[in-house]
């Protein structure tokens, strides 16, 4: 019986000795494995939600399975980590280059909602609209693209501080937008807008001047 338990304690010391030599690495694993997945985060929940967010998982797991002693399992989740953020580190960049091509994409916008505001300008400028146009009409045009000018102004300064997925949500919304206005207002883009009639000459400078009698 004694033999038994002799048996059985030097079992545990050495569980113990390999438990506690397998935790350093652990640590270390983790401490990796943590700033690894710091540098992927903030952009990551913007750019790749879906893979930063098993990175995290996996994090949380490890560092779980080390506060339960379990360090060998700790140590191969931790160790696995870094390759999962710089997958993700990969995912971000292609959402960047996806993001800056799709705002490329809207550089015909500004264009689109200077013309609208030219037809509105012109309408304006008419002392009698279009009999395809009316009051009501024209006021839709011109809260219409209130909004345009706005958004877009907003869509500008996204892009400028660097949040690409706000930049190109807005700069969308002004597009579709656009395209409905110019639909409304008859226009075709790229083509002139329409311009008031010229106000008709005095009558006074139409008359030619009589030769003086002698």
């Amino acid at each position: 019986m004694k033999n038994v338990l002799r048996i059985t304690a030097v079992a545990l010391c050495c569980v113990a000795l390999v438990a506690c030599s397998q935790k350093g690495p652990a640590e270390a694993a983790l401490k990796a494995a943590e700033a690894s997945m710091n540098e992927i985060r903030a952009e990551g929940s913007k750019y790749a939600p879906e893979e930063t967010k098993g990175v995290l998982t996996s994090f949380v797991s490890a560092q779980d399975s080390f506060n339960k002693g379990d360090y060998k399992v700790a140590m191969e989740i931790a160790q696995g980590i870094p390759a999962k953020s710089k997958d993700v580190s990969a995912a971000i960049a292609a959402k960047k280059d996806e993001l800056g091509k799709a705002w490329a994409g809207l550089a015909s916008v500004p264009a689109m909602v200077d013309q609208i505001k030219a037809k509105v300008e012109a309408l304006g400028a008419m002392k009698k609209l279009p009999k395809d146009m009316d009051a009501s009409k024209l006021e839709a045009a011109k809260a219409s693209l209130a909004d345009m000018t706005k958004t877009m102004g907003e869509a500008s300064e996204a892009f400028k501080s660097g949040n690409l997925m706000d930049a190109v949500t807005k700069g969308n919304a002004v597009k579709a937008k656009a395209t409905e206005t110019m639909a409304a207002l008859d226009l075709t883009a790229g083509a002139p807008a329409v311009t008031p009639p010229a106000a008709p000459a005095p009558k006074a400078a139409l008359k030619k001047a009589k030769p003086a009698k002698k």
